[in-house]
């Protein structure tokens, strides 16, 4: 068992030094699994102590542009097969916790009558995630939503409009059915 943990610790600090080699800012050690960034290394920005499980995919398409596409904020974990596509930004807060499978976007296709699927111009819109959020398995966030600090996403949500902080939230499309309790008392006493 030690053996297996040493080897992945050498796979993943591999891992750190070949997407740092191709561009992709790691500011300190990142746990890295077997991920794929398919281009665009440079538009990636990545703070210490993430975690980034098998098959996460990172993609940025479109024009480069000066700041990172792509922001994941410290001590975050990316569970196995989450996908994050962005064209212009997408940031994801500290110490946030994304389940398995789930997909994250800035942006969506055109559906302009003459033009195939893959001519349609994106159309983008940034998105955004706080920090210590936690998102169920299977969860989809899509375009220009803000999803406030400490909220949870229900696996299997899609997200199309903005969740506050503190909120909980589920369904397709996802509504919030509750806060949790710290945020409770603050709303109630925002009301009177």
């Amino acid at each position: 068992m030690v053996l297996i943990q040493i080897i992945e610790g050498f796979k993943s600090r591999w891992r750190n030094f070949y997407y740092r080699s191709l561009g992709v800012k790691l500011n300190g050690y990142v746990w890295m699994r077997r991920i794929e960034i398919p281009r665009n290394f440079q538009q990636i920005e990545i703070e210490a102590g993430c975690s980034l499980d098998r098959d996460v995919v990172l993609l940025c398409s479109g024009e480069s542009q000066n700041q990172p596409k792509i922001h994941i904020g410290a001590g975050t974990y990316i569970n196995r097969g989450t996908f994050l596509d962005a064209s212009i930004s997408l940031s994801v807060g500290q110490h946030c916790a994304i389940g398995p499978g789930c997909y994250i976007t800035d942006h969506d296709h055109g559906c302009e009558a003459n033009l195939p699927p893959l001519e349609q111009p994106l159309i983008a819109q940034p998105t955004r995630i706080g920090d210590r959020v936690w998102i169920g398995a299977q969860a989809k966030i899509l375009k220009g939503v803000t999803i406030g600090d400490d909220a949870v996403i229900g696996a299997g949500s899609v997200v199309t409009k903005d969740v506050p902080a503190g909120a909980i939230a589920v369904g397709t499309p996802a509504k919030i059915i509750r806060y949790k309790q710290h945020y409770r008392s603050v709303i109630s006493v925002k009301v009177i």
